[in-house]
This record gives structure tokens, sequence and C-alpha cells, in this order.
């Protein structure tokens, strides 16, 4: 007799259990802190969540674009260092007192077909 009290007390524990009894309005009467206190903090780890995502895109961007300008500035660089060598050259051939001058057509080859 003990037995079938125990049994029907289980199954009246697991029918309650999957019918959603636990979550009555005295359950949440009685915890609404600990809830309350749980929601906030999923909220903020969401939010903390959504602004690391979106930091780490900006600085994805931001390394891309520090690519770009430091390809920029080493392709201005040797255009500078190309100019600055010329001009040098230049120099000391006139200082030197030879009878060169500077080309401003680049070489080209000459076919010859016979």
């Amino acid at each position: 007799m003990a037995t079938s009290n125990t049994d029907k007390k289980k199954r009246k524990k697991i029918r309650s259990t999957l019918q959603g009894g636990w979550l009555s309005t005295h359950f949440f009467s009685r915890h609404w802190g600990i809830i309350l206190a749980i929601v906030m903090l999923v909220m903020i780890y969401i939010t903390s969540r959504y602004q690391c995502i979106t930091a780490m895109e900006n600085i994805q961007k931001l390394n891309k674009e520090i690519e770009i300008v430091k390809s920029e500035r080493i392709r201005q660089k040797s255009l500078y260092m190309n100019s600055i060598r010329e001009r040098t050259m230049i120099q000391i051939i006139n200082n030197a007192g030879l009878d060169l001058t500077h080309r401003n057509q680049p070489p080209y080859k000459l076919n010859i077909t016979q």
C-alpha cells in the first residue's frame, strides 16, 4: 500500500513537471529576484558579445586599410628614391663637365631585316 502511494506521488510529480506545473505564477512570485538577475546577466552577455563582434570587424577593416596604406607608402618611397637617384646622377654629370644629356625616351631596339 505504501508503494502505491509513492508511485502515485511520483507519477503526479512527473505529470506536473511535464505539464509545466513548476512554471506557475507562484514560482515566479517567489523567485522574481533570481529570475530578474538571470535575465539581466543574459542581456549583458548578449550585449557584450555583440560589441565584441562589431569591434573585431572594425579591427579587421582597419587592418586592411593599414595594409593598403603601407603598400602605397612603399610605392611612393620607391618613386621618390628613383627621382632622387636620377637628379643626383644629372648633378654629377653636370659637375663633372661631361657633355651628356638626359633622354626623355627610353631606349628601343632596331630590328634589321635583310
